[in-house]
């Protein structure tokens, strides 16, 4: 398998249809979809195949521990369903349709691979495709280790011309299939779009930013603007900003931001000049103690991650294998794949 050159191509409505799947999941379908020609009829009956060779090199493991991995999505990956809305033009009146990923899967020991067929409702959505798909190199989200990160990448290439996309917060919530644990806008921030964005920025060729947009006092859509990195050794393009809009002198994007639950721009606003002036206030100096090096505390940190790992190591890999991370009491925002792998999670 020729992995440089690997390209995936959905329709749009199987990118905007509602599933989970855990992060290696995730690889093997994209793997498996990218050798399919968007263009040919695709059969139920046509056998698609994924070495553990070929999965440690398209998303950086190691190949022991790729053998592993497959042999897991054997077991898993076959209950893995989704729900696709508006599927047939023909028949308005269906308003979803709700069908598995694949059809069968075996994973062949001696040869260290898998193989899988598509189920038949999907093949519309892979195949044959003419109008209203999203196209992209598997490349791109290969190094990414947050699902999340998967799913919003392919939601921003839809809009790639433009390099704009504002998405309802409801309904990104229910396509990533999340529960009441996200109702919290902090919650949500520090552990979907955070390490989302994050993933996007650090493992594809785009640079991703995003503000926050309000219906009344709520929060209720994210807006993303994106676009290319600019190539090694040349300069950005500069771009003037219109001049932004300032409420008690304070830009609205930074009271999207900072804006608490139910508060109004204006009240958002004067807290936020209330505690600049707090900030100005001097404050006495005391005497400066030694502190850690940053490398220092981030060893510290790991240290503390590994021993609270070690405690349940089973759990918190299954956790990683759902989520494509994991997040640990007492231990500030999302831990990620790299953390994980110092920690020893994976040994």
């Amino acid at each position: 398998m020729d992995t440089k050159k690997l390209t995936v191509c959905k329709a749009n409505q199987l990118i905007e249809a509602t599933y989970r799947l855990s992060l290696n999941e995730q690889r093997v379908i994209n793997a498996c979809i990218a050798q399919v020609d968007s263009v040919a009829p695709l059969l139920a009956t046509d056998k698609f195949e994924l070495s553990a060779k070929d999965f440690a090199k398209l998303f950086g493991i190691s190949e022991k521990r790729a053998y592993g991995e497959l042999q897991d999505i054997a077991k898993t990956l076959y209950q893995r369903s989704l729900t696709i809305y508006n599927p047939d033009p023909t028949q308005p009146k269906l308003k979803k349709l709700e069908t598995r990923w694949i059809s069968t899967i075996g994973y062949v020991p001696e040869d260290g691979k898998i193989f899988l067929h598509f189920s038949q409702y999907i093949l519309p959505y892979l195949s044959e495709l003419k109008g209203q798909f999203t196209k992209y190199e598997l490349n791109q989200i290969s190094g990414m280790t947050c699902i999340y990160g998967y799913r919003l990448y392919e939601l921003l290439m839809q809009w790639k011309t433009t390099g704009k996309r504002e998405i309802e917060i409801e309904w990104l919530k229910k396509h990533f299939e999340l529960d009441d644990s996200y109702d919290r806008m902090n919650n949500f921030k520090a552990r979907i779009i955070d390490p989302a964005v994050k993933d996007i920025n650090e493992h594809s060729k785009y640079q991703v930013s995003w503000e926050q947009r309000k219906t009344g006092r709520k929060v209720t859509h994210l807006i993303f603007t994106f676009s290319e990195k600019s190539p090694e050794g040349e300069k950005p393009k500069r771009i003037t900003k219109p001049k932004e809009k300032m409420i008690l002198g304070v830009p609205v994007s930074e009271i999207e931001k900072q804006a608490r639950g139910t508060e109004s721009y204006e009240q958002a606003a004067a807290r936020i000049n209330r505690e600049k002036d707090t900030k100005k206030t001097p404050i006495p100096k005391t005497p400066k103690t030694p502190t850690a090096t940053n490398k220092e505390q981030n060893d510290m940190r790991i240290e503390v991650i590994k021993s609270l790992i070690n405690k349940n190591k089973d759990f918190y890999l299954d956790e990683f294998n759902r989520k494509g991370f994991v997040a640990i009491k007492g231990i500030n925002g999302a831990i990620i794949e790299p953390d994980l792998k110092l920690a020893g999670l994976f040994d």
